[in-house]
């Protein structure tokens, strides 16, 4: 990013007349001279030399076109793909080159949105007949003609009026929408290129030409602004980069991502089911149960150490409950709910009541603090049918939630002990993490004050602890600010899981008092927490950052005892009962198969180990060691091979 300083400053020419100049210095101190009217495009040509893929300008950090002009007194910033704003402004373009290809093939076609999204884009469209996923091969190619030409893109500003009379004309009734919802004087963006306009905020690159490398990599159902009573449109989804070795680059990461997806192997390695009786709510098989089981018991042992007692609340809850906790009045639409005895019930979205009612059945003192309260409930949350997923996005799944009740002076300590808890866990399955802390939000609980008492508190410990993080403006909780802990997998994907989450508005809706050291009431602190997040979704990610080879300690079964002709039958059996009277999860194969066979199918199965027992193993009296990823380990005594398992298992060792 090259950061650059104009100024506007008046100067004198030879006649003596008074010249508007712009003055602009860059940050290395440097200093030059351009003419009023000199735009950013101008100041861009000159940096060329410098960095061929400038894409666009931030104005005070808001992203503008190339070719506005040089602004006075600001701070202006060019950005190429490297940064955030330029790839999501590249993408951005690309969406408008594959709309401009559709209305060119497709000119009855209805436009709806298309945005740039992490790693690509998309856009929705109706299509009078539907497309398959071979037509966009077509689309693809007049995408390439519509670069190849370079077609200048212009930004056009009109009343709404005009905006309504453009896209009345086109029949873009989706356009004619979103335009409606805007106030009557507010001013219309649009973004042209040639023949084609499209309803935009922007900003856009100057010219079609500069999207270099894309592919349109899927086709997907979306309703209408994500409402299920409004139409189906089509999505296309597409990604592009400033070259073609970056683009195949990453082509080949969503091959590998086919491979891994959890869905895929969840089928191929039995450990869920998705089935059209209960859409979004997995089915776990003995295989995944095990997993699930495993994960709880780490969850459950390091959370007994860290000084949590552990709960376990009711699934339905009366509406009362819910209109106190406010979720009534900013959750209802993700809620289901059932009636009792002529009187409405809600089954939980969340945790956090149940918690408060716990907490009030005794009174407190200062000294009992802080309460770490923890929880592995079930939620249930109406999901649209769209938007379901596998495992990563389900409508009933198990939360890790814990709250935990404090005195004021305590809540930075407490933060930072959750860090270093989720640390902890984190580092186990091998993950990195980015932070973010997310900030109050348009629709939220308590006073500005409160907020930023709050934001203050998490921001301190963030920075005590030389945490990196980035703020996510508006995206806290209703009740809160909080901290989100981003986890990304071995394909550089970054996945939403813990979450530390202040609370001053729960003990205030729940009268949640405590006897202080004066002898009067006061109010506790809450901090919401989740680490895991939601167990189903770990358990998806999970199996796609491992492939489905999970770590000893994870893995359905740890052992397959594999003998080779049937005379090892009864030794194999032997060994089998050893392993199984040591606590780990063997299998026995002792099927009428060829050996190689048997050691293929054990690998297909992602299984760690195998113990090859042939006549030599018999005659030895060890086994022949065989690691799925390793191979050949050589022969080894069966007590010393299962007092090594069972450190890997112990260490929790990748």
């Amino acid at each position: 990013m090259i950061k650059i300083k104009a100024v506007i400053d008046l100067s004198l020419d030879k006649g003596g007349v008074k010249r508007l100049q712009i003055k602009v210095k860059l940050e290395d101190g440097q200093e030059a001279v351009y003419p009023d009217g000199t735009t950013c495009m101008d100041l861009y040509r000159e940096k060329t030399a410098e960095n061929k893929q400038l894409l666009a300008v931030l104005v005070d950090g808001q992203e503008c076109d190339l070719n506005v002009p040089l602004p006075e007194n600001s701070e202006i910033s060019f950005v190429d793909f490297e940064d955030p704003q330029g790839a999501h402004i590249y993408r951005h373009t690309a969406s408008h080159v594959l709309a401009h290809a559709v209305k060119r093939l497709y000119p009855e076609a209805k436009l709806g949105i298309g945005p740039a999204i992490e790693n690509g884009f998309y856009y929705d469209i109706d299509f009078k007949e539907p497309i398959s996923s071979d037509d966009l091969k077509a689309i693809e190619k007049e995408m390439k003609k519509i670069v190849k030409d370079k077609l200048p893109i212009r930004r056009r500003e009109m009343p709404i009026q005009e905006a309504e009379k453009i896209f009345r004309e086109k029949g873009e009734t989706y356009k004619l929408e979103l335009i409606a919802d805007l106030p009557e004087d507010e001013v219309i963006s649009a973004y042209e290129q040639d023949d084609f306009i499209d309803l935009c905020t922007g900003p856009h690159l100057p010219h079609t030409g500069i999207v270099k490398a894309f592919k349109l990599t899927s086709l997907a159902g979306a309703y209408w602004r994500g409402d299920e009573k409004n139409p189906m449109l089509q999505r296309i989804y597409g990604t592009a980069f400033p070259t073609k070795e970056r683009l195949q680059e990453y082509l080949n990461l969503l091959e590998e991502a086919k491979k891994r997806d959890h869905r895929k192997l969840g089928r191929e390695l039995e450990l869920f089911s998705l089935h059209e009786e209960a859409p979004g709510f997995p089915f776990f098989h003995n295989n995944g149960a095990i997993v699930w089981q495993e994960l709880t018991d780490f969850w459950r042992q390091e959370h007994r150490k860290a000084g949590y007692e552990e709960i376990k609340t009711p699934l339905i809850l009366n509406r009362s409950l819910w209109e106190q906790s406010g979720h009534w009045d900013h959750f209802r639409e993700n809620m289901y709910f059932t009636n009792i005895d002529e009187q409405d019930y809600a089954v939980k979205p969340m945790n956090c009541p149940g918690a408060m009612l716990v907490y009030r059945t005794k009174m407190h003192s200062y000294r009992d603090f802080p309460r770490r309260i923890a929880e592995m409930g079930i939620v249930h949350r109406h999901e649209l049918s769209g938007t379901l997923h596998g495992l990563m996005r389900v409508r009933n799944f198990t939360q890790d939630d814990a709250h935990i009740f404090m005195l004021p002076d305590q809540v930075e300590d407490e933060v930072a002990g959750i860090i270093e808890l989720m640390d902890k866990f984190y580092t186990v399955f091998g993950f990195d993490y980015r932070v973010e802390l997310s900030t109050r939000p348009e629709k939220a609980m308590g006073t500005v004050e409160m907020w930023d008492k709050a934001t203050g508190i998490l921001d301190n410990v963030l920075l005590s602890k030389n945490i990196d993080y980035k703020i996510n403006e508006g995206d806290g909780a209703f009740y809160g600010p909080k901290i989100d802990f981003h986890l990304e997998d071995c394909l550089g994907r970054s996945w939403q899981c813990g979450t530390i989450q202040l609370d001053f508005q729960m003990p205030e809706k729940f009268d949640l008092t405590y006897i202080g050291e004066d002898g009067d009431k006061h109010r506790p602190v809450v901090i919401h927490r989740v680490i895991y997040g939601a167990m189903e979704r770990l358990i998806g990610l999970l199996i796609e950052h491992y492939g489905g080879a999970f770590p000893s300690w994870l893995a359905p079964v740890q052992v397959s005892v594999i003998p080779v002709t049937d005379r090892s039958h009864e030794y194999a059996k032997k060994i089998y009962d050893q392993l199984n009277e040591e606590a780990l999860r063997v299998t026995l194969d002792d099927r009428n198969e060829k050996v190689g066979y048997k050691i293929r199918e054990a690998q297909i199965k992602k299984i760690p180990y195998m113990l090859i027992v042939g006549d030599q193993e018999v005659e030895s009296g060890q086994v022949a060691v065989r690691h799925r990823s390793d191979g050949d380990l050589g022969a080894e005594d069966l007590s010393i091979f299962i007092d090594k398992l069972k450190i890997e298992i112990s260490e929790k060792s990748i």
